[in-house]
């Protein structure tokens, strides 16, 4: 306890978020408009990134105060995902790729899971096989799983299995996106 406030320091630390939603704007289904979401919750600070339903939240609000808010400006049901921002910036500081094979047809990815694996598969995991895959996850740090697909048809119905094989709702990123939230972060973050 504080001897000045009387509240806990846990109480009075000021959390960011980072909000991904799930299946947003995929091909015709569960269609919505981020910007207009984040512009209509600007009273906690979002900010949109992209298309698909990713948020960086800036002000204190708490976790389920925000859920709430945003599933109210969905017109459907969806998966999600809310991170604390300190997570994020450190993940993008480790530059978890820097050993991974790189070019134009490789898209490094995140997968954000809906809650900690409990029993995480065995790494790396490459699929379809360990010669010859399409996609491979190299590591499962706290809810986010990290990999590399590579840029072909058969690579996207791999991400699919992602999910099935950790056995809790994913939504996926590429790694562009999660740099780039890391970036909006930095400067506005003194305990980061």
């Amino acid at each position: 306890m504080s001897l000045v406030t009387g509240q806990s320091p846990v109480q009075n630390e000021h959390v960011r978020w980072v909000v991904f939603l799930r299946a947003v704007n995929v091909g015709g289904a569960n269609r919505c408009q981020p910007a207009l979401i984040a512009k209509e919750l600007a009273k906690f600070g979002v900010v949109n990134i992209g298309a698909v339903g990713t948020f960086v939240v800036r002000e204190d609000v708490s976790e389920s105060v925000l859920r709430t808010a945003i599933a109210t400006k969905l017109p459907f049901k969806c998966e999600i995902m809310i991170c604390p921002a300190r997570d994020l910036i450190k993940l993008s500081s480790k530059n978890p790729f820097s050993r991974q094979p790189s070019g134009p047809d490789i898209t490094r990815f995140v997968s954000v899971s809906a809650k900690r694996l409990s029993a995480p598969p065995p790494l790396p995991l490459s699929l379809p096989s360990h010669d010859d895959w399409l996609l491979k996850v190299i590591a499962i740090e706290s809810r986010f799983v990290l990999g590399l697909y590579r840029r072909q048809m058969k690579a996207i119905s791999y991400l699919g299995r992602i999910e099935k094989q950790l056995g809790v709702p994913v939504t996926t990123r590429n790694w562009n996106t999660i740099e780039k939230v890391a970036k909006i972060l930095r400067p506005a973050s003194k305990e980061f």
